[in-house]
This record gives C-alpha cells, sequence and structure tokens, in this order.
C-alpha cells in the first residue's frame, strides 16, 4: 500500500514537473512596446523611464516604437490588432483610453474589449504654457485677454480629441472664452509650436516641456494640480488663477491586446509596479512633472470604466468635437 502511493505522488511530480518544462519561459525574446504618441510625448518619457529596470530585470530587451497620428488612434489600433502573446504591448496614455471613444462615432476598437490593462504607471502633471516672452504671466492673464478679443488668442494641441485639445476646451468653457485651436500632429510638436511663437498657448503634460520652462523658451503660467507643484512653487494652480476647482491631469499606463494570458498579465503588472520603487527610477519621473503611481489589471479597469462615464459627461457638456 505504502510502495503503490509512492508510485502515485513519483508520477504525480514527473507530470507536474513535464507541464512545468512544457510552459515556455516568458519572455524569451525582445518585447515591442507601441506608443501611439510622439517621441518626448509625457507617456513616452515615462514609458522609457521604466522600460529600462524592466529590461534589466527580465533579462530582454523592451523596444519602443512611436507611432503617433490621429491622437492615438492609429497605434493604439496595431496593439489591438497584435499577437496576444505578450510581445507586442502598448504605453498609453488616458485620452486614447477614455477620450477618443467619447469624441468618435466609430472606433477601430474597444478599449473594453480589445485591450487588457496592465498597470497605472504614472499621472501626468499639467500646466498652462505660454512663449517665453508672452504678455501672459498668469492664467488670469490670459482669460482677460482672450475675453477682450474672442478667437484671437491661438493654441495648439497634439491633435484633435488630443488631452491638449480637451483640456484646453474644458478651460475655455469654464472661463466662457473662445480661441482658435491650431492641431499639430503630436504634443511635442505642439510645444515646440508654442515656444517658437506659431501659437500663443497650450495645455501640456510637464514631462513634455520641463526642459523647455526652464531654458526660458516657455513661460508655465499654471498648473492644473489642486495644489502648486514642488518642482515649481512660484507657480500659481489655475484653480486660484481665476477658475476655482479647475483640475486636470492625465494617465501613463501599459496594456496588453485582449486575451493575452493572464499569467504573462500578472507578470507585467508586477515588473511595471517594480521598476518605480526604485528610488533613482522614482526621482526621475517626478522630475519630469511625473507622479508615480502602479494598480492591478482590476484597478485599471475599473478607472477606465469610471473615466470613460465622466469624459462622457465633460466633453458633452463643453460641446467639444472632432474638427
Amino acid at each position: 500500500m505504502f510502495s503503490r502511493s509512492r508510485i502515485l505522488i513519483a508520477a504525480v511530480v514527473v507530470c507536474c514537473a513535464a507541464t512545468v518544462a512544457a510552459q515556455p519561459r516568458y519572455p524569451e525574446r525582445p518585447i515591442r512596446m507601441v506608443v501611439p504618441l510622439a517621441a518626448g510625448s509625457a507617456v513616452d518619457n515615462a514609458m522609457r523611464i521604466i522600460t529600462e529596470p524592466m529590461a534589466a530585470n527580465m533579462g530582454q530587451g523592451i523596444a519602443i516604437e512611436n507611432q503617433p497620428g490621429a491622437a492615438g488612434l492609429i497605434g493604439a489600433d496595431r496593439v489591438a490588432k497584435a499577437a496576444p502573446d505578450g510581445y507586442t504591448i502598448g504605453g498609453f496614455n488616458d485620452s486614447i483610453m477614455t477620450m477618443l471613444p467619447n469624441l468618435y462615432a466609430r472606433m477601430p476598437w474597444d478599449i473594453l474589449r480589445d485591450f487588457e490593462p496592465v498597470s497605472l504607471v504614472a499621472t501626468v502633471e499639467w500646466g498652462l504654457v505660454t512663449t517665453g516672452d508672452s504678455p501672459y504671466h498668469t492664467a488670469a492673464d490670459l482669460i482677460a485677454a482672450a475675453k477682450a478679443e474672442p478667437r484671437k488668442i491661438n493654441y495648439g494641441s497634439g491633435g484633435n480629441g488630443s488631452p491638449q485639445h480637451v483640456a484646453m476646451e474644458l478651460f475655455a468653457s469654464t472661463a466662457g472664452i473662445l480661441l482658435t485651436h491650431v492641431p499639430y500632429k503630436g504634443a511635442t510638436q505642439a510645444a515646440v509650436g508654442v515656444a517658437a511663437g506659431e501659437v500663443q498657448v497650450a495645455f501640456q503634460g510637464l514631462a513634455t516641456v520641463t526642459g523647455l520652462i526652464k531654458s526660458g523658451k516657455l513661460r508655465l503660467l499654471g498648473v492644473t494640480t489642486a495644489q502648486r507643484l514642488s518642482q515649481f512653487p512660484e507657480v500659481p494652480t489655475v484653480s486660484e488663477s481665476g477658475l476655482p476647482g479647475f483640475e486636470f491631469n492625465s494617465w501613463a499606463t501599459v496594456v496588453a491586446p485582449a486575451g493575452t494570458p493572464k499569467q504573462i498579465v500578472a507578470f507585467l503588472n508586477a515588473e511595471v509596479v517594480r521598476a518605480p520603487a526604485v528610488p533613482e527610477v522614482r526621482s526621475k519621473l517626478v522630475a519630469q512633472g511625473l507622479t508615480p503611481r502602479g494598480s492591478t489589471p482590476e484597478e485599471l479597469a475599473q478607472s477606465t470604466r469610471e473615466q470613460l462615464a465622466r469624459y462622457a459627461t465633460l466633453i458633452k457638456q463643453a460641446g467639444i468635437k472632432v474638427e
């Protein structure tokens, strides 16, 4: 009886070992991360910071491929249609996940159906910027000038439906002003457009424009956080500059194609959450105007559903439309 039990246990162990051996190690080759936004944008910066320690931990490289266009629709579609094997993932912002679905009647993909949430990486703190020699010094100055001459002031964005577009339209709607929209092909190009004087103002993720602000090529009129930021303590919030309660930020997230095995999603989640825990990595994120976060896939899914509903209301109330 005892001998038979030992034989059965041995058989189970051999069977389990064979099953584990049959499962391929992940990752066995480099991973591609598609960022559907321009190089130098806030999300691109965040992904480049966290993928370096992730790659070192995993023993495989992570190649970031920027594919901007249509405010992220094109690159996101590439991720949605990729093989769900963990070797193509996406670095998205919340505009792709929660704004675009509320702006376009027809979408090539469904954010809740066609993607597996992996983790929130960071929230992107935002600011209102103008040219370095602008006559505006605060958000209140801009509002006063826009009320005096409706539609004379141009603002730049990363494209129709981009977070820069939505942020400024929410700002204009709340302030009761009319501005003229000039869409660029990405957030970085829009920031450079302001610095060059092609347009007068823009809302931008601070991760995109901190260098331009510090060099004096851009002036930061206000930040869209509830309190002033430690990086720019002298800069008032937009809320204290004439629009009480106005706040805006965005997310940097990692997603995978729908159908990616749960164990791979869990593995990627652990690595994404692990990266900002390293003090050096965390400091790099903060210096770029990013607040390190982290979440479970379930928490990101829930936040996405809530933000979809929130922007459905805000976009309708502000009358924002893609041009």
